[in-house]
């Protein structure tokens, strides 16, 4: 008997990224603001509502299958397309067969489920749209795996939760549920009927804030069929107000069904300072709220997929859960279906950040097989880019939404930032192009890149400043220097020595040059100083920008924080007095932070195959975490005298500074620990 993938557990299949698109689209129109929809501002793609499925077997006994489709279908045997079935059980003849089965579904994924004693439905199965190109079918087999269930069907997981405090009104009730969460709220023991309306809040003030806090629900006289009600749709909150119309409704209890994606807190740390331990910890959390589906930006107002937020959720992914499937979901749903006809999200920077997502997923997990799978995307969506730039190869925006941060700078013309990114990215496509033998590509991209990154220094780079200035718009040179594109040439290794202490120097620590108030671009920032060696002013950056959100009794992180901010203010942006988002995924970058730079694990090889661990104590008394590398973990101490770090996968090299000179130690690789003294 020959069959590939035969005793495999079964599972559900679809066409390659077609779940992964329909989820998407269910979520871009979720987004409400005061119970009126407001679906996302770009195409929103759509999977094939007809695939075929074909398997290759060969047995020596005839074999009973079960069959389950999302859809209708029809099963026929080597090439004979007018013996069709559409039996649920069917007996498959042995010996060597070709087994097709056609699957529609225009509502939900047109998904196959198969389950027999050898022959079992999983990714070794091809799937086609009839263009007459066959792929790997798309997989969850860790979740997916139940015949009654369909993909359609998934939804997150719930667990009730209760309230800290419920404070009854004179016309309703406030409820406190002691920090930020989300999901579905709860009437329990219900007296009498009435209409009720449901105001939430991330804040007190705007829960209490009937006409411009941004969530809402109504409900009416004739929802109840029981005692007990759960709202239908699950919204982000701190704080509810319920009031009912009628004076003659009650309640027992109020509570929620908080809904979630299981993860596993892989990542951890603890230091000698408890105020950062507390910034660790809201940081997962922050980063738990968002990790759902996909990643999202944040839980109350948008709920859609950005790239630029989902790139850093992927980077801090990789010290907290390493939960490569929410990943790839991301990076599919982003992507979306050809032909592009818009930068992803609009945005010219979402766009290549993207392509970025794609060099650090590789590094990181070793997944070859997924990045083969975007090859062809990132082709078309590279051509696009390619196409949008101008005679010097660079960059500009057209008719694209050219964002950079949310802040006052002039992005027209050719942004540096932009094409430090761009420069990235046909790096990225280079090197998925040499996994896949694609030699010819791989050199284009490669001369591409080696070709702009001279001339974006040759351009920008200006010496009496010291720095890369912001943009060239209609051939004028604008002088103003921001640190954007500086702490991303610093960040890619782009810069000679002279030229990284210069930006370090007349850049980062210049406190004339325009500061950066949101966590989106303080990632970056605090990234390129530990980069420069400057973990002992991240460290009081971290304790005094993110300790200053939890001064003010934030539960999560913020989209953004400006110190300088009173009261309400905190809560306003777009124009909207509650528009801020106070869990924002951006706004986690800590975990990244201390896990890349304190903790210092990095990968030096796809896959942590080898890996270097170089910690940074950065003025505390000690440190100690675990940072999940794929399938193992690294853990490690360290403290003004010693270090010790053991790990469970791959060939690790401590990198430490004895008496001055860097010095490097051969981790075990037997899962032992390992200690150096560090005392000079």
């Amino acid at each position: 008997m020959k069959t590939d993938g035969i005793k495999e557990q079964a599972c559900w299949i679809w066409y390659l990224g077609d779940w992964e698109i329909y989820l998407n689209e269910q979520i871009s129109v979720r987004r409400q603001t005061r119970g009126v929809i407001y679906p996302a501002f770009w195409r929103v793609d759509r999977h094939y509502s007809s695939v075929i499925y074909k398997y290759s077997y060969e047995l020596e006994q005839p074999e009973e299958v079960s069959i389950s489709a999302d859809g209708s279908f029809a099963l026929y045997l080597d090439g004979r397309d007018n013996y069709r079935s559409n039996n649920p059980r069917m007996t498959l003849p042995a010996g060597k067969h070709e087994v097709r089965i056609a699957v529609y579904n225009n509502v939900g994924i047109p998904a196959l489920f198969v389950k027999g004693e050898n022959i079992n439905s999983n990714s070794s199965w091809e799937v086609s749209c009839y263009d007459k190109r066959w792929h790997p079918a798309g997989s969850w087999g860790e979740v997916l795996h139940d015949p009654t269930s369909s993909p359609s069907e998934f939804r997150l997981a719930t667990e009730p939760q209760q309230p800290v405090s419920v404070e009854r009104r004179s016309d309703g009730w406030l409820v406190d549920f002691g920090k930020e969460t989300f999901g579905y709220l709860q009437l329990k023991g219900i007296k009498g009927r009435s209409a009720l309306t449901v105001y939430y809040g991330e804040s007190p003030e705007e829960a209490e804030d009937r006409e411009n806090c941004v969530q809402f629900d109504s409900v009416s006289e004739d929802s109840y069929q029981s005692d007990d009600y759960t709202l239908a749709e699950a919204r982000a909150f701190r704080f509810v107000q319920v009031v009912p119309e009628s004076s003659d409704f009650h309640v027992e209890s109020i509570s929620m069904l908080y809904e979630y994606l299981p993860v596993q807190y892989r990542g951890s740390f603890q230091s000698s300072n408890d105020q950062l331990n507390k910034i660790w910890d809201t940081s997962m959390y922050t980063l738990h709220l968002n990790t759902r589906e996909f990643f999202f930006d944040g839980i109350k107002r948008d709920r859609w997929v950005w790239s630029g937020d989902a790139y850093q959720s992927y980077l801090m992914n990789y010290y907290s859960f390493f939960d490569s499937e929410v990943v790839k979901r991301t990076m599919i749903a982003l992507r979306g279906k050809d032909p592009v006809a818009l930068h992803i999200n609009t945005i010219l920077d979402y766009s290549l950040y993207w392509f970025i997502g794609i060099y650090d997923y590789y590094l990181y997990t070793g997944d070859k097989d997924f990045v083969q799978s975007q090859y062809e995307r990132m082709i078309s969506l590279m051509d696009f880019c390619l196409g949008r730039s101008n005679g010097e190869g660079m960059m500009e925006g057209i008719d694209d939404w050219v964002f950079v941060d949310w802040a006052d700078i002039d992005n027209r013309g050719e942004v540096s930032t932009i094409q430090l990114l761009l420069c990235r990215s046909l790096e990225t496509m280079a090197l998925v192009a040499e996994l896949m033998e694609d030699h010819e590509r791989m050199g284009g991209y490669r001369k591409r890149a080696d070709e702009l990154k001279p001339k974006i220094m040759e351009i920008f780079w200006d010496e009496e400043q010291g720095a890369l200035v912001h943009n060239r718009h209609e051939g004028i040179l604008n002088q103003k220097v921001t640190k954007y594109p500086n702490m991303f040439a610093l960040m890619f290794g782009y810069l000679d020595e002279v030229q990284t202490e210069s930006v370090k120097r007349n850049v980062m620590v210049n406190p004339t040059v325009q500061g950066i108030k949101t966590p989106y671009m303080r990632f970056y920032e605090l990234a390129a100083m530990c980069e420069v060696g400057e973990h002992t002013y991240v460290l009081d950056e971290m304790l005094d920008y993110w300790g200053g959100m939890l001064d003010l009794g934030a539960t999560s992180f913020w989209e953004e924080y400006d110190p300088k901010e009173t009261g309400r203010e905190h809560l306003g942006m777009y124009g909207m007095p509650y528009g801020r988002s106070l869990c924002h995924a951006w706004g986690a970058s800590p975990i990244y932070l201390i896990g890349k730079y304190f903790l210092g694990v990095k990968p030096t090889t796809p896959g942590y195959e080898t890996f270097v661990v170089e910690p940074h104590l950065g003025g505390l008394d000690w440190i100690q975490g675990t940072v999940p590398i794929g399938p193992g973990d690294v853990e490690v101490y360290m403290d003004k005298e010693k270090i010790r770090v053991r790990a469970t996968h791959g060939m690790g090299v401590l990198k430490y500074n004895y008496e001055g000179k860097l010095q490097e130690f051969s981790i075990p690789s037997d899962g032992s620990w390992g200690e150096v003294n560090i005392l000079s």
